[in-house]
Order: structure tokens, then sequence, then C-alpha cells
């Protein structure tokens, strides 16, 4: 081919078809592939960055397996926890059973005393009467009323001395919550007083209690000063007898002990219904009249009659009863003392014990329904009724005891259940219900990753132990211990739950981003390397219409040596 002489047009032409014919063929190798960039000769920078970001997809792609098992690991986890808490509520269910059938004790451990009769739920005294209190003063005679129409005093005379109580006008003494006002001066007529009063002697009364009393000269008397505390304590009552008059006598059924002058001297006593609480407007009254030294007020408690077997003062010690707490109790009427039933309950109530008061005033305590297995210990330390007592010891119900019994082996049976439903929980060989831990890969340096620590759920591992006959499920209390622990485990299977809710959105939130970033990756090298096939085939047609041209460019160029061929024949 050296030898051969081209033109220089022709030549020309020659490139210029050699190197469309070598666009086309690169036109049609990237229509063919759909790459602009095929090997690293094509475009180095754009061939390694797309392979490199082709990696990274596919290792990332190649952990989506791990990380979809994981998932399945979870799910496989949260199953077995909702199989794990029916059962729980089934066991729950064979416990609430065990607390509605009958109690597990024919007789319960109990003690009684006979409080006498009478005593009733609201007073275990045996409705036993209350002595009045009374208050001794000072010597008092009617002699010298009329010495008050001068000086307004009413004098009381103690052997050679005489003590002058000094009483102004409009004074009060206020006996058990009732006013009795001293006024100077006549009594009113009968028709004038106000409506719903009446007049008796120097003493007007409204027939509740309240009175006033007159101290006219030569009638008032010691007397009336006795007869209003009568109607202001209930030993005495008014009737009114119309035109506003009033009689007063003693009260029926009667109560109480009248004020009275006793051996020379001013007793002034309450009624049985309160304690005597006696004050003044005028402070040094009390005092002047002996019932007071010198305070506005003067009180003094009534005291209980002894015809009751339950005395003032009995005191009942009653070590603890199982979980409950040792109890003391002192019966009586003052603060922090016992008198009634309900006060009696609510004191024994914190050592698992109850009591009840029959029709003939027997007191019987014993523990409570919750408690029916358990012994009353030692009543040491009380006194009276109660000294030498002890409590008898429960009886087992042999029928509710058998029942009891069946629901301890279905409750077993369920825990069994427990345990094995927690062992099947796995997925691939992983169950985190059984203490297996789950590691999960999220990036291709493996330094994303997520660890799960699993937890051993079967019975022993939720807190629940078998059950024995004979001694769970016997009472309530034996039965709400049960119940407590089933509470527990449920509350343990709430948190897991909980926790593996957490981490399965993890790690389906991971999921989704590694695929998501595995396009991003794919999208980013496809945009280095692919090729635009419009373009593509835009070029094609042009380089096919272009070398079509350059054939018949190069036809042109060889006409020359053709016309020399023709002057040569």
């Amino acid at each position: 081919m050296s030898g051969i002489v081209l033109s220089s047009s022709v030549r020309q032409n020659l490139l210029s078809l050699q190197s469309t014919a070598d666009l086309l063929a690169t036109t049609q190798n990237r229509l063919s592939t759909g790459k602009k960039v095929n090997t690293a000769l094509d475009n180095p920078t754009n061939f390694f960055t797309a392979a490199k970001l082709d990696n990274r997809a596919s290792d990332i792609n190649n952990l989506l397996d791990g990380i979809g098992n994981g998932v399945q690991v979870l799910q496989a986890a949260n199953t077995g926890i909702t199989s794990l808490q029916k059962l729980v509520d089934s066991a729950k269910s064979v416990a609430n059973q065990a607390l509605q059938t009958q109690v597990g004790y024919s007789s319960k451990s109990s003690f009684s005393v006979s409080l006498g009769a009478g005593a009733t739920a609201t007073n275990l005294f045996g409705g036993n009467s209350y002595v009045s209190a009374t208050l001794t003063g000072v010597a008092a005679t009617d002699a010298n009323a009329a010495a008050l129409a001068s000086t307004g005093s009413l004098t009381f005379t103690a052997a050679s001395t005489s003590i002058s109580a000094t009483i102004a006008n409009g004074d009060t003494l206020t006996v058990d919550g009732h006013t009795i006002t001293f006024k100077t001066g006549a009594p009113p007529a009968a028709g004038s007083v106000p409506a719903g009063s009446g007049v008796s002697g120097n003493i007007v009364t409204d027939g509740s209690g309240n009175s006033s009393v007159y101290l006219n000269a030569g009638a008032g008397k010691v007397s009336d000063l006795l007869t209003a505390v009568d109607l202001a304590t209930g030993v005495q009552t008014a009737t009114f007898t119309g035109g506003g008059n009033a009689t007063i006598a003693a009260s029926v059924p009667a109560t109480g002990t009248a004020a009275a002058v006793t051996g020379g001297k001013l007793v002034i006593s309450t009624g049985t219904a309160a304690d005597l609480a006696i004050s003044s407007s005028n402070a040094n009254l009390l005092a002047s009249l002996g019932i007071g030294t010198g305070g506005a007020t003067t009180t003094l408690a009534r005291t209980a009659s002894t015809n009751s077997n339950l005395a003032i003062g009995t005191v009942l010690d009653v070590a603890a009863v199982g979980t409950g707490t040792a109890t003391s109790i002192t019966f009586g009427t003052g603060a922090g003392q016992v008198k009634d039933l309900n006060g009696l309950n609510a004191a024994l109530a914190s050592n698992n014990l109850q009591a009840t008061v029959d029709a003939s005033g027997t007191l019987t305590i014993q523990t409570n329904n919750d408690n029916a297995s358990l012994q009353i210990g030692a009543l040491t330390g009380s006194t009276n009724l109660f000294n030498g007592k002890s409590a008898s010891a429960p009886v087992q119900d042999a029928a509710a005891q058998a029942t009891r019994a069946n629901l301890v082996g279905q409750f077993n049976n369920i825990l069994s259940q427990i345990t094995t439903t927690s062992k099947d929980a796995s997925f691939n060989g992983v169950n985190l219900l059984n203490g297996d831990s789950l590691k999960l890969v999220f990036n291709e340096t493996g330094k994303s990753t997520l660890n799960i620590t699993g937890t051993t759920f079967d019975a022993a591992g939720l807190g629940l132990a078998n059950l024995t006959v004979g001694t769970d499920f016997i009472d309530n209390n034996a039965t709400n211990k049960a119940l407590a622990s089933l509470s527990s485990a449920s509350d343990s299977l709430r948190a897991e739950a909980s926790a593996l809710g957490s981490n399965l959105s993890i790690v389906q939130i991971r999921q989704d981003f590694s695929k998501n970033l595995i396009n991003v990756l794919q999208t980013g090298s496809s945009n280095l390397t692919l090729a635009d096939t419009n373009e593509e085939a835009a070029n094609s047609q042009a380089l096919s219409t272009r070398q079509s041209i350059a054939v018949s460019a190069l036809s042109l160029a060889n006409t020359s040596q053709q016309s020399v061929l023709q002057l040569l024949r």
C-alpha cells in the first residue's frame, strides 16, 4: 500500500470517513450498552467514582438481608409477648376465680367475750347509763335573797363567813349549751312574755333550756338559780299552760341529777347525755359561786356506770397477725379510746382482724376473709375481760379446699405453657424471649450497629412459681399474693413489649433508610456512566448521514484520476 499515491483531497476525505466510522462505532456501542462510560479509557474519573458508588450500594444491599431477618426476630418476640400476656391474663382469671369461691375455712381463728346484755354496736359498754358530773360550790341558803334589791348580789353563807356573788344585770351562765340570763327587778307579767315563752315564779323560760332569772327584791332565791340550771341540763322541763304561764317539773323519764343545796353547799350537776360545761360572761361569777377558779369556763366529764362486763380502761393487746400490725386498744370514752364497734374495727383493720357483736352482747374478734388461714396470736398484756384469753385455730372446709386445689392445678398448667411459649418464640435460631441477643449492622463499615439484649420470659423469668396445694389459694390473702405476682409479670411483659416496639421501629427506619440510600448511590453512579439514548440516537443518525456524504466526497475526489484513465483508454 505504501507504493500507492493518493491525492491530498482523497486522503483528506478518507481520513474524514475513518473518523466518522470511529464516532459511529462509539455511538453504536453506547446505544447497545446504555452507558457512555464503559471502561476507564472512556472517562477515568467517572468510571472509578461510579464503581465506588456501585460497590457501596452492593455492600449495603447485602446487609439488607440481615436487617430483614432482624425485623422478623423482633416480630417473633413481639408475637411471643402477646401470647404470654394472654396466658398471664388466663392465670389471673384462675386466681380471681379462687377469690370468688367459698372461703376455704368453715371457721376462722377467733375468740369471744361477753360484754353483757344490752351491749350494741353503738355502745360496747352493755348499754350502761352515765353518772352526772357534779360541782360542789360554796355554802348557800335562801335567807339573804333580800339583799339583791339593794346590792345586786346573791349571798351564800358558809358557817360564820359570808361570800357574795356580785351579779350584774345581764350577766349570763351557759350550762350545757343553754343560756341563763340574770336580770334585776321583777319578772314580767305572764301576758307580756314573748310567744313561745312562759313565766314561772321569777323565771321566764323558752321551753328549750334557755331561761331568764329575775333576782327581784324579796323574791329572788337560790332555788331559782338551781331550777334554771336543771332546765339547761334537762333534769327539769317546762310546759306552757296558756296566758304566758309555765309549769316546771322533773323530766320523764328522769335524766341526770338535779342541782341542789346539799349539806349546806351549792351542788350543780349535768344531765347524763353530755359532760358538764359551764361558762359565764362574768369570769368572777363562777369563782364567787365556788364552781370556778377565776376563769370564764368550767368543765367536768360525766362518768359511766359499772353495770357492764366491759370496764372503762380495759386493754386489748393482740400480736401481729400475718402481715398485720400488733394492736393495742383501750376501751373508754376518752380521746383515742374505743367505745363502739366501728371504732374497734377501725383499730383492728391494720392487724387483719374484724369484730362483731351479737344480740346477746357477745363480742367476737376473728381474722378477716383475706387471712382466714392465719392464727390469732397471743393476747399478752390484755386486761379484765381479755386477760388469759386465747384464740381458736382455723378449721378447713374440705369441699372449698378441694375446689381451690383444682384451681392450683389449672394455674400450674398455665405456667408450664408460659415457659414453652417463651422458648418457641424464635426466628432463625434467635429467641429474644429466651435470653438471646441480636446485633444488627446497618452500614458497610460495621460502625453503625444496634445491639438488642433479650430477656428470659419463662415462668421463672416472669417471677411466677408453681403453686402448692394446701399452701396457696387456701385463703384470699394467699390468692392475692399470686395475683400480685401476675400483675408484676404483666408489667414486665408490657415494658418489654414497649422496648421491642421501639427497637422494631428503629430497625424498620434503618431498613427504609438503607433502601433509599442504595437508590441514591445507584442513581449517582448512573448519572456518571449512563448515556443519553436520545442524544446517541441523534448522533448515530447524523454520523450515518455524514458517512454517506464522506463516501460521495471521496468519489468526487477520485474523479480526476478516472479522467486520466479515460485518456489512457
